[in-house]
């Protein structure tokens, strides 16, 4: 099937689109009760991060890839992509390629060194398309996070 779409530049007009699909993406990730963003944090902390949509005509927005810069000590600045998702029933029609396409054209034009991202290991069809797209996959680091109760927590407790 040759799907139509467009990619563009997402705006905050599509912030609730936005947010529902990361809300889709933490249902399939099986952690739904961890998304505690919310439209109005995005507002206020929408120079923080870039994303750009695809919209398919007559269903409107369809995937989505927000990122952020990062600097990584030993390579520089790099482009973090958080998320990439795309609606279930528009896989397998280039969409997310085309997305990560454009977050790809912003880490070059931006002089970044690396564009990262994670997917979880059990998530079979996404790692077989990262690898198809020749992205490196690295099973050695281990994730160290803390969330806001643990940043105050550790503040409180440590020295």
């Amino acid at each position: 099937m040759n799907l139509q779409f467009t990619v563009r530049k997402a705006t905050e007009a599509d912030f609730p689109s936005i947010l529902g699909m990361i809300r889709e993406l933490a249902l399939y990730e099986k952690a739904p009760e961890k998304v505690t963003n919310s439209l109005e944090q995005m507002h206020r902390e929408k120079h923080l991060f870039g994303c750009f949509v695809a919209e398919v005509p007559g269903e409107g927005i369809v995937g989505m890839a927000l990122y952020f810069f990062a600097y990584y000590t030993w390579v520089g600045k790099s482009l973090y992509l958080d998320d990439i998702y795309v609606k279930e029933p528009f896989r397998g029609m280039k969409i997310g390629a085309a997305l990560l396409k454009e977050v790809f054209k912003v880490a070059e034009a931006e002089q970044c060194w690396r564009v990262k991202w994670q997917v979880l290991n059990w998530n079979t069809p996404a790692i077989e398309v990262y690898k198809r797209y020749g992205a490196n996959l690295d099973d050695e680091w281990i994730d160290c996070v803390f969330d806001a109760e643990g940043i105050r927590r550790f503040i409180e407790e440590n020295l």
